[in-house]
């Protein structure tokens, strides 16, 4: 056997335990030293070299995707532009004879401002006529509402302190408004 190799005939709880980089005694050899998930193996003296292990490298689809579309939508954008600001006579003698009506330059955009436009409104307009009326009791009731309950104890021996708790319900708007603008209850 080499120097500083454990016997593996030894039980586990008899082992020696080896100190790690940090100083920190643990029977582990595999010591975590990034959030990537690489490890490095502590070796003794005589041991083979650390094998090093490290997660997959290269870059995340999503992150392909966000620097594909954000190149694309710029490369969009700079051509929209010298198709809608650039005279004819410029286009024509860089050999683009080719291209849609600069009509189309104006009404695109105007066409989303007012499409965002009505569908704002119409989110707006739905979510007025889903909710009810303010003078509608379905504001303060439910089927899901439920009315406060006492329970009664038929033992006398229990004091004010062991009184069991109220069951969970709502809190009826009478005892909602006493509390908040009379100051009488209590």
């Amino acid at each position: 056997m080499a120097p500083g190799q454990i016997p593996s005939s030894l039980p586990q709880q008899e082992r020696p335990v080896r100190m790690g980089a940090a100083g920190i005694a643990s029977p582990k050899r595999a010591v975590s030293l990034s959030r990537d998930g690489a490890s490095v193996s502590l070796l003794a003296k005589g041991e083979r070299e650390p094998v090093v292990s490290g997660p997959k490298q290269g870059a995340k689809p999503t992150e392909v995707y966000g620097f594909v579309g954000a190149i694309s939508t710029l490369v969009a954008f700079v051509v929209f532009i010298i198709w809608a600001y650039l005279p004819e006579s410029w286009l024509h003698a860089v050999g683009i004879t080719y291209y849609p009506s600069r009509y189309w330059a104006m009404a695109i955009p105007s066409y989303l401002m007012v499409a965002i436009f009505f569908i704002c409104t119409f989110y707006t307009s739905l979510n007025y006529i889903a909710t009810p009326p303010p003078h509608s009791l379905n504001t303060l009731f439910d089927e899901h509402t439920r009315q406060p309950m006492k329970v009664l104890c038929t033992s006398g021996s229990l004091g004010k302190e062991d009184q069991p708790i109220d069951s969970l319900s709502d809190i009826p708007i009478t005892t909602v408004n006493a509390l908040l603008f009379d100051h009488k209850l209590g």
